[in-house]
């Protein structure tokens, strides 16, 4: 028996498949002679078994083009320029192997672009499988399979069918376009026929973006009814296309929507719009517009547009769109540079809030910013200048209730800071504000104002470690000495109402989120932090302290936790862990343990688990436009129930009154063939809609045609 040969490597030099030339006498080709590319064979042994034909055998493998082709052997006829092929094979596309044929013999042409495969089954990334007892192979773009059943779905054992199918007399698939077209096709569930369709076209799973039907979903709401949104997608080119979705519902409404968007070679944009005929408000047109674009400019400038308009408040939450009770349109102007920022704004408010007026509340603002920092030759540390203008206006002409206030403003800062001995941290602030007011329709201020106003702070930070074969653990005790004037120049209070004690702002110059109040006097902001490294990859931090002041200006109220010369303590407690769970509460309260405020987020998230809680109370404050006391309840959760079944809930619900305010469930099923969504969210009066409406929703996707990948890893798994 002769000895078996190790793996041959012929290189084609004479023609892509034509291996028999090199030894048949062929001449090799010189590097000057242009031909196509040279092809690779791979097999155990190689034979001649005549003149024009030649047989490799034991795990061939082909490499042309791009292509791949294994099998168990193959034999090349010279005289006929074709490969007869002897399986199994796989016929491999592109080097990410997006599309494998698999069969069980099959007869080519020498380019491997046309020919007969018997057997066949396509893959197509890894999803969609295309089975025929026998396809044809065109210019190496076309796969033409007959009697065909093709799927997505696992199949387990033999016999069993696959939860969908489409059974079709013809399908072609075009590679170059990734579309794949149906004859005379039939789709099945669990076997059983619903659907005959004698001419369908869908892409195949490697395309991103197609022309064609999208998901359809089913909503049935208390004021619509039951309705069903079809959305159709347009490619318009590589850089633009056109969304179309028409909803219409039992109860006579109707509504199309549309959707365009262009990429842009400085940027991009969309613009979406809906119209709707129904008979929920007395204007039975209904609608909105939403746009929004991201320009690069000259000179790294960026402009960003937004635009959003609706017909009436209500016509969000009854047609399912963004859950917004203000719509804000703006037009800006930025650049970021290092060390610089320049922002340039013009807005648009619009309330949908049943309590706003919108004569009464600033609804065009117009903002200009320019800030540089820099670290002077000098003092050292670092600086900052801040220029800023702020114009804003109300619609109304009514003496105060309609004030228009226009305010230009500069800010230097400086802060530097210094190690002392012994490890502790030392630094020097200071603060300059210069501001000037035009105060219109408001007789109770005068027509202008100016203001000057200056900070100063020393600061002690004394950061401690210790470190064990248990845990890391640092301590930080900190002193914060700051003093301000505490005579301003009287000017209406518009942008400063909402204030917070927290641990971002307890080491600040002040309190007051804006410019229009400014915390006055000395005081002293104390507080220590602790955290707690361990090597399990858990942390857990406590950070407390509280303010206390040279006497109580009144400028805070006792909600607030500022009120008096000694502030409420606040303390901040986190806990992180390798789990994924993540827990921080907030808390506001005085020496009798007595809560203003109290904050608990809880998040947990895993491979199976996505859930966000919190908890919040307030106390009343009428100078923050909360004549109640606040305690709501907050819940949103996703989470498998198995490999294949997730569930997700919603839920706010106010402690205070006993009631909710939004509660959802959903429910789902997906695999790697089959997506399924059904949801149902109860939305009580809101600011925008005076009535309860209760929303379901259904969505059913067939996985396998677009690119779906993410539903791989929920393939199912067959029992034995």
């Amino acid at each position: 028996m002769p000895p078996r040969l190790p793996r041959a490597l012929f290189q084609w030099l004479s023609g892509p498949i034509a291996a028999g030339a090199l030894l048949l006498g062929a001449e090799p080709l010189s590097a000057e002679r242009v031909g196509p590319p040279p092809a690779t064979l791979l097999a155990d042994r190689v034979l001649v078994t005549s003149q024009t034909s030649l047989t490799a055998e034991g795990n061939v493998e082909i490499l042309y083009k791009g292509t791949r082709l294994r099998a168990e052997s193959i034999t090349y006829d010279r005289h006929a320029n074709r490969l007869f092929i002897g399986g199994p094979l796989y016929l491999v596309e592109g080097d990410d192997a997006k599309s494998v044929l698999i069969a069980e013999s099959a007869e080519l042409d020498q380019d491997l672009q046309n020919g007969l495969i018997r057997g066949a089954r396509l893959v197509l990334d890894q999803q969609l499988q295309l089975a025929a007892a026998e396809a044809s192979r065109v210019d190496g773009r076309y796969t033409q399979l007959y009697k065909t059943v093709s799927s997505s779905c696992r199949v387990c054992f033999a016999g069993e069918e696959p939860l969908w199918q489409i059974r079709a007399e013809r399908i072609v698939h075009d590679e170059q376009e990734q579309q794949i077209y149906f004859e005379q096709a039939q789709f099945r569930l669990v076997g059983v026929p619903v659907a005959y369709f004698p001419r369908l076209r869908l892409p195949d799973p490697t395309l991103d973006r197609a022309t064609g039907l999208l998901v359809p979903s089913v909503r049935t709401t208390n004021r619509l009814g039951t309705g069903i949104r079809l959305p159709y997608f347009i490619v318009l080119g590589e850089d633009k296309d056109l969304t179309l979705t028409p909803y219409v519902t039992v109860k006579g409404a109707r509504t199309i929507e549309a959707r365009y968007r262009q990429a842009l070679s400085f940027g991009r944009f969309s613009v979406t719009g809906a119209a709707t005929r129904d008979d929920l408000t007395a204007d039975k047109t209904r609608g909105l517009l939403f746009a929004d674009a991201t320009l690069d400019l000259p000179r790294d400038f960026t402009l960003n547009f937004d635009l959003e308009t609706v017909s009436d408040p209500a016509y969000l939450d009854d047609y399912g769109y963004e859950d917004k009770d203000r719509l804000d349109s703006e037009l800006e102007l930025t650049r970021t540079r290092r060390g610089e920022y320049i922002s340039l704004s013009a807005t648009e408010i619009e309330s949908l809030r049943a309590n706003e007026d919108n004569a009464l509340i600033p609804t065009s603002i117009a903002r200009g910013i320019y800030q540089r920092r820099f670290s002077p030759d000098i003092l050292g540390g670092r600086a900052e200048l801040k220029l800023q203008t702020l114009n804003f206006n109300r619609n109304s002409d009514t003496d105060i209730r309609g004030r228009d206030v226009g305010r230009a403003s500069v800010t230097l800062d400086w802060k530097r800071g210094w190690t002392l001995p012994g490890g502790v941290v030392a630094s020097a602030q200071g603060r300059i504000d210069g501001d000037f007011y035009e105060i219109q329709q408001d007789s109770t201020y005068p027509r202008n104002v100016s203001r000057l106003t200056g900070f100063s702070a020393t600061e002690l930070r004394w950061p401690l470690e210790r470190v064990t074969a248990a845990s890391r653990q640092v301590l930080e005790p900190v002193v914060q000495l700051v003093w301000s004037p505490t005579d301003p120049a009287r000017v209406p209070n518009e942008d400063s109402r909402l204030v917070e004690l927290d641990e971002a702002n307890l080491f600040s110059l002040g309190r007051f989120p804006g410019r229009d109040a400014y915390e006055q006097g000395f005081r002293a902001n104390l507080g220590i932090s602790w955290t707690r490294y361990d090597p399990d990859g858990w942390s857990m931090g406590v950070t407390a302290g509280r303010v206390i002041r040279a006497r109580d200006l009144g400028q805070f109220t006792a909600a607030s936790g500022l009120d008096s010369e000694v502030s409420d303590w606040l303390v901040t407690t986190r806990l992180d862990t390798a789990t994924g769970l993540s827990l921080i509460n907030r808390a506001v309260f005085d020496d009798g343990l007595s809560f203003a405020k109290n904050e608990l987020r809880l998040g947990w998230q895993s491979e199976s688990v996505d859930l966000t809680g919190s908890y919040i109370w307030l106390d009343a404050d009428a100078a923050e436009s909360r004549p109640f006391d606040t305690s709501e309840l907050g819940i949103d959760a996703t989470f498998d129930v198995t490999r294949n079944w997730f569930a997700s809930t919603e839920l706010r619900y106010d402690l205070r009154d006993d009631r909710a305010t939004v509660a959802g469930l959903g429910l789902g099923y997906r695999n790697e063939c089959i997506t399924v969504d059904l949801s149902v969210v109860r939305s009580y009066a809101s600011a925008t809609n005076v009535g309860a409406t209760t929303d379901f929703g259904l969505s059913v996707a067939l996985n396998g045609f677009g690119d779906r990948s993410k539903n791989r890893a929920r393939r199912r798994s067959c029992m034995e």
